[in-house]
């Protein structure tokens, strides 16, 4: 992985990651889940992941890992969820404010780039960088 150094020092260098296509009442949008302790860490995404193309993200409360492997209806009438990618993931760094993973699934391969907003820690930006196509300095 030209350009990125995973730091194994970090607990749960490789977990799982899901992407659901979620049809809700609020509309269509995919859950970008990483498994990160017991609990998945959760994102509202407005559209699937583009290389290079920067998405305003929501921040929504933690999943359970059940996630993972679901598909279906979503209780208390809030939709339907199908899987549109899984896979693996590496956290390359972290810290209250970022947190940059490198993705292994079976559509996406590359690096993720989150970042909090400094007014609302609900609000995030997101991008991913398909492999191959981040500099190589």
């Amino acid at each position: 992985m030209i350009g990125t150094t995973v730091d194994r020092s970090l607990p749960n260098t490789m977990s799982s990651f899901v992407i659901l296509h979620h049809d809700s009442p609020r509309g269509v949008h995919f859950d970008f889940m990483l498994e990160i302790g017991d609990a998945l860490k959760t994102w509202s995404l407005p559209e699937t992941p583009v290389s290079g193309v920067e998405m305003t993200v929501e921040a929504l409360p933690d999943h359970r890992l059940a996630y993972l492997d679901y598909e279906g209806p979503v209780s208390d009438g809030r939709g339907e969820v199908a899987r549109w990618d899984r896979g693996s993931f590496a956290i390359v760094r972290q810290s209250e404010a970022e947190l940059v993973v490198e993705l292994t699934g079976e559509k996406l391969q590359g690096q993720v780039v989150l970042c909090c907003a400094a007014d609302d820690p609900q609000r995030w930006k997101f991008v991913f960088t398909a492999e191959g196509k981040r500099g190589r300095g």
